[in-house]
């Protein structure tokens, strides 16, 4: 008895020792308290595509789920959250995770902050890879683009083209533009007329909207008047607030479907994906967060995985090796959609088929069939290798 209780007892020291050598990794997740994307109001209106609330939940998740694959390659994760007043105490936020040797950055912030950011994120944060988990804008693959930066989020230039695709595959190729006022919508609206240029779809006219209430701009406001025009297939909306969009299914002049903000929407997930292990998925985030999970949620719980993925390829890899690893492709993810996803290596976008949904499902998945490219059916989808304006590799 005493020689097998010894055997027992030398065995679970021997486990807690191991255990303790398991290397703690920080995942970061940066966002500022003010944010008016979650404000109280905003989240009860429920808008497609925006944010259903704070990306913590799904972080928490992917590391729950990934920890024995983490166990394995002798790391734990560990979630935390770096949370600023306001965007005047960022630079705060970025020297405590500065201080605690943060390697791995979600950025969970409005695009302005964003921006402002990565400005100065090389000297703010020392070594680690950032994840863009939310922002569709496309500088931030182009212009603005970092050679540490890897966004998970699929940009605005990929759902345009996932709406181009589908309108292409359906002979819909007359669409009528109601676009909105604010610098977002303006580009939201050129994300779209390139696509609808890449594809084939004729803008019959892109008329200007305004929720207002002076008398004197109502006709900007009313749908039936901004649509009594025939000449369409269907009715773009181009609304990144998401009020107006919400007012035009089944309230224009002709009996026409609504893409975009509202109606048929791009999106990253969708809850009522079916497929491909996407239920159990939104099962496990709806028990734990008690919402559905929205693209943002996806983009987060993708970030995470694609650390795992890297530090399952090579436990030992610095941070340096590991950034290397996923943009050049050589990790690839399950992300529930069907295909292995992987980074490209000219702007550090994560390829992700788009979905097609509406309220109560999804329609349809984009790249489409027919649709072809040289190498990467999934390239379709955004800014190729040689559009790219991003000249920022690790």
């Amino acid at each position: 008895m005493r020689t097998g209780l010894k055997h027992w007892l030398l065995l679970g020291l021997a486990c807690t020792q191991q255990i303790a050598l398991a290397a703690n990794l920080t995942v970061g997740v940066l966002g500022v308290e003010d944010d008016a994307r979650y404000w109280p109001r905003r989240l009860e209106q429920n808008y497609p595509g925006h944010p259903g609330g704070r990306p913590l939940d799904a972080a928490t998740l992917a590391v729950d789920e990934t920890a024995m694959e983490m166990d394995a390659a002798g790391h734990k994760l560990v979630v935390k959250n770096f949370m600023a007043a306001s965007s005047a105490d960022l630079p705060k936020a970025l020297a405590q995770l500065k201080a605690a040797r943060v390697q791995y950055v979600l950025l969970d912030l409005p695009d302005a902050d964003l921006q402002t950011v990565l400005a100065g994120a090389a000297t703010a944060l020392g070594p680690a890879i950032l994840f863009n988990i939310g922002s569709g804008a496309d500088v931030l693959r182009g212009s603005g683009c970092a050679a540490n930066l890897l966004h998970t989020y699929p940009s605005e230039a990929m759902r345009s083209d996932a709406l181009a695709q589908y309108l292409a595959a359906r002979s819909w190729n007359q669409a009528l533009v109601l676009a909105g006022p604010r610098a977002q919508d303006k580009l939201q609206l050129e994300a779209w007329m390139r696509a609808a240029k890449r594809y084939g779809v004729k803008t019959t006219a892109s008329t200007p909207f305004k929720l207002s209430t002076d008398p004197r701009e109502r006709e900007l406001s009313n749908v039936r008047l901004l649509t009594k025009d025939k000449g369409h297939d269907v009715v773009v909306v181009v609304d990144s607030d998401g009020e107006f969009a919400r007012r035009v299914p089944f309230n224009t002049q002709w009996p026409r479907p609504v893409l975009g903000s509202n109606g048929l929407t791009a999106l990253a997930w969708h809850p009522q994906w079916d497929l491909n292990g996407g239920p159990q998925l939104s099962r496990r985030f709806m028990r734990a967060a008690h919402r559905p999970m929205t693209g943002q949620d996806w983009a987060t719980w993708a970030a995470v995985k694609a650390i795992v993925a890297a530090l399952s390829e090579r436990p030992k890899a610095t941070v340096a090796e590991q950034l290397q690893l996923l943009r050049s492709g050589q990790v690839a993810l399950d992300g529930f959609k069907g295909p292995r996803l992987t980074f490209r290596a000219w702007d550090g976008q994560l390829r992700q088929p788009v979905f097609l949904a509406h309220g109560d499902g999804v329609a349809a998945l984009a790249p489409f069939d027919g649709v072809l490219h040289p190498t990467e059916v999934l390239d379709t989808l955004g800014v190729d290798e040689k559009e790219s304006a991003c000249r920022q590799r690790p």
